[in-house]
C-alpha cells in the first residue's frame, strides 16, 4: 500500500523532505473537504480523510488489502489506518476522521492540512449494510488554487465474502458482526463493487438478507469537493 524508495534513494530522498518540511512549516495549507453521499440506500461510516505525498496510498485495485484496510472496510474502524497514516512521518500531513454516519444526501465537510510536497488528497469509509465495501478516493490531487470536485467510486475490500445476510453485517440497521477470519470464499483482491444481487430474504436459521432494491447503488457513490481556503 505504501510505496517504498529504492535503498540506494533513501537517504538523499528523507533528506530532502526534512528540508521541505521545515521550510514548508511556514507555507500550510488548509483545505476545506465535502463529502457528500450520493446513494439511495447506502450509509458512510465515519469518513477518514487524509493529506500526504504521493509515495502514500489507503489501496491498489487489483491487490490484496492490508488488514487495516479489511478493518475499514468490513467495520467502519478507521483507527487502525490512521494509526499506520500516522506512522509514515512526514509522508502524511494529515490524518482525521468525520465522526458519525453520513446518509444518503448528506453532506459532511472538515478542513485538512497540507504542504507543498503534500499534494495528495485520499478518502474512505465503508458503505453500510454492505459486507467489506468501502467508498474510496486515493492519492487525488489538491487543487493549488480554488477548488476541485471528485466523483468516487464504491470498492470491495476482497476480505469477506458478499452474502448480505445481517449476520455478518455491521451498523444500526443489521447490528451483525463486523470483522471476519480470512476465508476461501473471499475474493483476495480489490475491486470495483458489483453492488447487490437477489439471494432471497433469509437464511436457513433465518437471518435477513438484504437485497438489491433497497441496497443497490450505480457508481459514483459519492461527491466530494475540495477547496483551497488558505
Amino acid at each position: 500500500m505504501f510505496k517504498k524508495l529504492k535503498p540506494g534513494l533513501f537517504v538523499g530522498a528523507l533528506a530532502l523532505l526534512l528540508t521541505q518540511a521545515a521550510a514548508a512549516e511556514g507555507y500550510k495549507r488548509i483545505y476545506e473537504v465535502s463529502i457528500t453521499n450520493i446513494t439511495k440506500g447506502q450509509t458512510f461510516t465515519p469518513q477518514l480523510v487524509t493529506t500526504h505525498t504521493n509515495r502514500v496510498s489507503l489501496f491498489e485495485v487489483g491487490e490484496a488489502a492490508n488488514d487495516e484496510l479489511a478493518t475499514l472496510a468490513e467495520s467502519g474502524n478507521t483507527g487502525p489506518m490512521t494509526a499506520l497514516l500516522q506512522a509514515q512521518g512526514i509522508e502524511v500531513a494529515d490524518a482525521q476522521t468525520i465522526g458519525g454516519l453520513l446518509g444518503p444526501g448528506q453532506t459532511a465537510t472538515i478542513s485538512v492540512e497540507a504542504f507543498p510536497f503534500t499534494r495528495r488528497l485520499s478518502v474512505a469509509a465503508m458503505l453500510i449494510p454492505t459486507n467489506d465495501t468501502f467508498v474510496g478516493g486515493d492519492a487525488l490531487r489538491l487543487p493549488r488554487r480554488g477548488s476541485s470536485t471528485f466523483y468516487l467510486q464504491a470498492y470491495d475490500s476482497g476480505t469477506e465474502f458478499n452474502d448480505q445476510n445481517c449476520l455478518n453485517i455491521p451498523g444500526p440497521r443489521c447490528g451483525g458482526e463486523g470483522d471476519s477470519a480470512p476465508a476461501a470464499t473471499d475474493e483476495g483482491f480489490v475491486h470495483i463493487s458489483n453492488g447487490f444481487h437477489d439471494l432471497g430474504t433469509q437464511d436457513a436459521a433465518g437471518n435477513e438478507i438484504l437485497g438489491p432494491f433497497t441496497y443497490d447503488w450505480r457508481n459514483p457513490v459519492a461527491k466530494v469537493v475540495v477547496k483551497r481556503i488558505y
